[in-house]
């Protein structure tokens, strides 16, 4: 049980699960925005400009069942505006690593005494040949 628990903190102590977890938390409360954003905002105008057409209270009957499918237009706004903004931000960071690897590359390292002397010697050698 001990080594369950100590593999287990290991796991829960990377890197990678800490910052996966302030994302998805991080994700949730951008959901959040990105959902008032479309029903309070986007939704609202684009019902104007059709028209007055509310599109929360879009649907069907199909025998017994009611489909509701302008909510479900609604959450498809939602996600593609969330993924639009995800990949604006996921290019915004590329960018900027992509920068930074371009700064961070280190300068040709310097030749050594041994090679200088070597290429002196190549140096004569060709010069002796001609």
């Amino acid at each position: 049980m001990s080594k369950f628990l100590t593999e287990f903190k290991e796991f829960a102590m990377k890197g990678n699960v800490i910052d996966m977890a302030v994302g998805v938390i991080i994700g949730g409360a951008f959901g959040k925005i990105v959902s008032s954003l479309v029903d309070n905002v986007l939704m609202p105008v684009l019902g104007m400009i059709t028209g007055g057409l509310d599109f929360s209270s879009l649907d069907v009957k199909v025998g017994d069942a009611t489909l509701k499918y302008g909510i479900f237009l609604q959450n498809v706004i939602d996600f593609l505006i969330i993924a639009f903004c995800i990949f604006l931000m996921i290019k915004g960071i590329n960018k900027l690593m992509h920068k930074k690897k371009q700064e961070e590359a280190p300068a040709p390292a310097e030749p050594s005494a041994q090679e200088k002397l070597l290429a002196e010697i190549r140096d004569l050698l060709k010069q002796q040949q001609k």
